[in-house]
């Protein structure tokens, strides 16, 4: 299958390119210019999970990895389950914290991992990343210690929670970190400058792994799949899913499963105060705002990288802009949600919180509701126990980084401090 550039559809590349390349010219994404429709959705369903990735996968990625190569990619990169967790009769949780970083994001991370270690080459690679919480952690774990590869992860200082920089900023070796004085819109800002730079990008091999990275959307289509063959089969006729939004990758993989065939009813776009797409899809006008901070702090993302791609599959009529929602909700509905959801026996963490809240002011009596659990609850241990006035136990992939030394870096949001970095790694 071949991606086109969003930006420049003059630029035409494999999904090799495209994974090695991460971001096209002029800061455009790489997208295919039309999803397939599978045939056999019925029969997917009653795959287990690796059989059914790979049936998914191999439509986008076979003219560069071959039957044997893939299934080996799919069986390192989905070595942990997602889990749909029952929270009332017709409301379940997609758990996806389940993996080495107790985050989503370790599906899409591993993936591009197992990619480029499959299309291994001598020339080193230096992956370039920002994350609002949990990308980095993913990515930190997926890339450690693999040769020829090095990593940048770019986080907004203070404004991650403590546990989940630890999970990143403590490894050393091939994992370089730096706090930036600013936002998380101010680290992307700094990953975009530098893939402008030509000589910057070939003088360190520069690829990013954020969500513009296609290989992690594609690992997190699967997901979703994952989560409707889950459910009892007289649940699956009027499914709705809720998606905890920032930088919206999480939801362009939704709607490329649906687009594929997954009968999925309609989506529900659930983000903080951060409400630039919310307010886009009630009045049509782009207008992000300066980035607020809170307690959902992953999601706190003004300007979503994601949304083009989104906005690329309504236009071209492969998605119906009717079947998605948005809905902000504030920090005391986000703590009250929390605790609604221990009242009802489950506990959550507020990102999770989020897109139940939107889930549950939507859902009519005749729907199923999923909404995505996208962190582990002890990744936000001081806010869900301060909210809940309980204590969590950290587990063990916590626990055994929270007393190890952050080795980050520091920096302003200086483009020219940053590219000095990158040039002077070794």
């Amino acid at each position: 299958m071949k991606l086109y550039n969003l930006k420049d559809e003059a630029q035409v590349v494999d999904f090799e390119t495209a994974v090695k390349t991460g971001l096209g010219r002029n800061q455009g994404l790489f997208f295919p210019k039309e999803i397939p429709t599978l045939s056999n959705i019925d029969e997917l369903l009653e795959l287990d999970v690796h059989q059914r990735n790979f049936q998914i996968l191999k439509n986008f990625v076979s003219e560069n990895i071959d039957d044997s190569s893939l299934k080996q990619i799919i069986d390192q990169t989905f070595a942990f389950p997602s889990q749909l967790e029952k929270v009332s009769e017709n409301e379940f949780c997609l758990e996806l914290f389940h993996g080495p970083t107790l985050a989503f994001k370790d599906f899409g991370a591993n993936f591009m991992a197992n990619c480029l270690k499959s299309f291994a080459e001598d020339k080193p690679i230096t992956i370039l990343t920002a994350t609002s919480g949990d990308t980095g952690a993913a990515v930190a774990h997926a890339f450690h210690g693999l040769e020829n590869i090095r990593v940048v992860i770019l986080f907004p200082k203070g404004k991650i929670s403590e546990l989940q920089q630890k999970m990143f900023t403590t490894l050393g070796d091939n994992i370089h970190t730096i706090a930036v004085e600013g936002s998380f819109d101010d680290c992307q800002q700094l990953v975009k400058q530098s893939f402008d730079q030509t000589e910057l990008v070939e003088k360190v091999g520069l690829n990013s792994a954020n969500s513009i990275n296609i290989s992690r959307l594609l690992a997190q289509v699967c997901y979703y799949f994952d989560g409707f063959a889950q459910l009892p089969e007289e649940k699956r006729e009027q499914v709705v899913v809720a998606v905890p939004s920032g930088n919206f990758g999480n939801l362009c993989a939704g709607i490329i499963a649906k687009t594929l065939g997954l009968p999925i009813k309609r989506f529900i776009a659930s983000t903080n105060l951060n409400d630039t797409v919310p307010r886009y899809l009630q009045t049509g006008e782009w207008s992000p705002k300066e980035t607020i901070a809170t307690i959902s702090n992953a999601m706190d993302v003004s300007k979503p990288n994601n949304w083009p791609r989104i906005e690329y599959l309504m236009e071209t009529d492969q998605f119906d802009s009717n079947l998605l929602t948005g809905g902000a909700v504030n920090e005391e509905q986000t703590a009250e949600t929390l605790k609604a959801l221990y009242q009802q026996g489950y506990t959550s963490e507020p990102h999770a919180a989020v897109a139940y809240k939107g889930l549950h002011d939507s859902l009519q009596q005749d729907e199923t509701g999923i909404f995505l659990g996208t962190a582990h609850p002890a990744k936000f241990k001081s806010t869900v126990e301060e909210i809940l006035a309980i204590e969590l136990p950290l587990p063990k992939a916590l626990a055994d980084c929270s007393e190890k030394k952050d080795l980050s870096h520091q920096t302003s949001a200086d483009f020219g401090e940053l590219a000095k970095f990158l040039y002077d790694l070794k």
